[in-house]
């Protein structure tokens, strides 16, 4: 098991652990009577507000140097005991486990229980905790608090509840499925993504967990968001299953105007895969926990953008008016593409973000950043709305986020299943780039056998399109696109735009890919 260091490869690089191995946990608790009425969104809502109003008091660290000092290794080695958990003697379906501060979660995270009408600060405690091989005095660390959680059910089986969803680090949190291994996160909110001001990380600095009755089959969860210039509340509903569900609802507030909102945001790896080799030499033949941006229009046409790994920072949208949905996908299921024992690409979750209510005008974008290795979260997908939201008044927002494992198709007709990109030649030596695009689907068992199929093809200004034709590709049963293609400008990217049409019937999703700057 890894947990994945987020030490900036970028200003967009984050302090976020990309994988917790279950042998990290937290620890037991004691829990506090405070004041309290019946709690719920609302209640979270009016502290963002009020909160708003006040001017933003950065977060200080207060870990002792030997925590701030540990390693990836060493942190991990702080284990939770397990007979501490607060839930495990309640009978419930759902567990709770903690997570120490140490590494690079170096500030407090206030965490309460909501039980009925009454509302429990959980609250620290050292002696819930193993230290491992760690010279530390649990003594000495009473003044800490947590740096996040996560929720255990028996998603696999009855007899063991798995970890479904963890919050650790900044706004981010991550979630799985019925036979899903940890993979891509999603985001409370990003602002200012990718500019050259720099982006801001807001972060949860409180949460309020309900705590479910025995019978229940979801558990809910508040959360106060704050950064220097937006405070949020948000309500997660997390629903397990085998495609996990997470209903989001959010009310933001600016203290100040940003640039940019990045709403709904995801953040995922792609280091190498079938359209882009290794530059070193790898026994792996992939590495990437998504391999592309799946987006579905309110018009009915289903987008899918093949990830790259690029040489300078790459970002691109797509301009939308009340979107479908949009989803950092992983559509290559088979182990031998990743080859990998440890993690496992293959059963990483995709992630759907379903609008609930109309979402108006903006743009998907997409930012890709340079990655040397698999440590870095290089991926990043959000809606960006065309009107922001003035400073003082809310904003709300709700969407629900699926966590998938074997439905990542697009267009219910056909869906692109692998891009490949090579040498446009096959004898004579010349600076063409080849692209073979398959699309499988049902659209094209209805087809008769002796059909010609078009491949509709464009290439922007910087590009020109030396050869594209549509094949039958009788290895799958379904079709392929082969595509020459010659950059006119080698500084500079190509687009391409392609999909299938028998006639004037649309028979796949648009394939949509950027060839970056050599």
């Amino acid at each position: 098991m890894l947990l994945k260091s987020f030490y900036p490869a970028s200003e967009i690089a984050a302090k976020l652990a990309r994988q917790v191995g279950s042998a990290l946990i937290v620890v037991g608790v004691m829990l506090t009577s405070l004041n309290a009425a019946a709690f719920d969104f609302n209640d979270v809502a009016q502290r963002a507000k009020i909160l708003s109003a006040k001017a933003y008091v950065k977060p200080v660290s207060n870990i002792p140097k030997e925590l701030d000092d540990l390693t990836l290794e060493q942190y991990r080695d702080i284990r939770f005991k397990p007979e501490k958990s607060p839930w495990v003697n309640a009978k419930l379906p759902f567990d709770l486990a903690f997570f120490h501060e140490g590494h690079l979660f170096n500030e407090p995270v206030k965490m309460n229980e909501i039980i009925g009408k009454n509302v429990r600060e959980i609250r620290f405690d050292p002696n819930n905790f193993t230290y491992g091989a760690n010279k530390l005095d649990p003594n000495k660390l009473r003044a800490l608090g947590f740096a996040g959680f996560r929720v255990h059910y028996p998603l696999n089986n009855g007899n063991y509840k798995d970890e479904v969803l963890s919050f650790l680090g900044a706004s981010y949190f991550r979630a799985i499925g019925k036979d899903q291994r940890y993979g891509l996160s999603a985001r409370g909110l990003a602002v200012d993504t990718a500019l050259n001001s720099g982006e801001e990380f807001p972060e949860f600095v409180e949460f309020w967990i309900e705590r479910p009755k025995a019978g229940d089959k979801q558990v809910t969860i508040y959360a106060l968001l704050n950064s220097r210039r937006v405070t949020g509340a948000y309500s997660f509903t997390l629903k397990p299953g085998v495609d996990t569900a997470i209903d989001v609802k959010a009310q933001l507030y600016l203290r100040e105007s940003v640039a940019k909102l990045g709403i709904a945001p995801l953040t995922s790896m792609f280091l190498y895969g079938k359209n882009q080799r290794s530059p070193v030499e790898d026994y792996r033949p992939e590495v990437h926990d998504s391999d592309g941006l799946l987006v579905a229009s309110g018009t009915g046409e289903w987008i899918w953008r093949p990830l790259v790994n690029p040489k300078r920072l790459l970002v691109t949208s797509y301009t939308l008016s009340d979107p479908v949905g949009f989803g950092l996908m992983q559509r290559e299921r088979n182990f031998a593409a990743y080859q990998d024992l440890d993690s496992r690409y293959e059963k990483g979750p995709s992630a759907w973000i379903q609008p609930k209510g109309k979402w108006g005008s903006g743009r998907v974008e997409l930012v890709q950043i340079p990655t040397p290795d698999e440590t870095n979260d290089n991926i990043v997908a959000y809606w960006v709305p065309d009107v922001m939201p003035k400073a003082g008044q809310p904003f709300n927002v709700e969407y629900t986020i699926l966590w998938q494992k074997d439905v990542e198709k697009g267009s219910p007709l056909s869906w692109v299943t692998q891009t490949r990109r090579g040498n446009g030649f096959q004898t004579k030596p010349d600076d063409s780039v080849g692209l073979l695009v398959d699309f499988e689907g049902p659209a094209f068992k209805k087809l008769a056998d002796n059909v010609k199929l078009d491949a509709v093809v464009s290439v922007d200004d910087n590009g020109k399109l030396l050869k594209s034709e549509a094949i039958r590709n009788d290895a799958t049963g379904g079709w392929r696109i082969n595509i020459k293609v010659r950059r006119n400008e080698e500084n500079k990217p190509v687009e391409l735009r392609a999909f299938l049409r028998n006639g004037n019937t649309t028979l796949s999703e648009t394939w949509s890919y950027i060839l970056p700057p050599n």
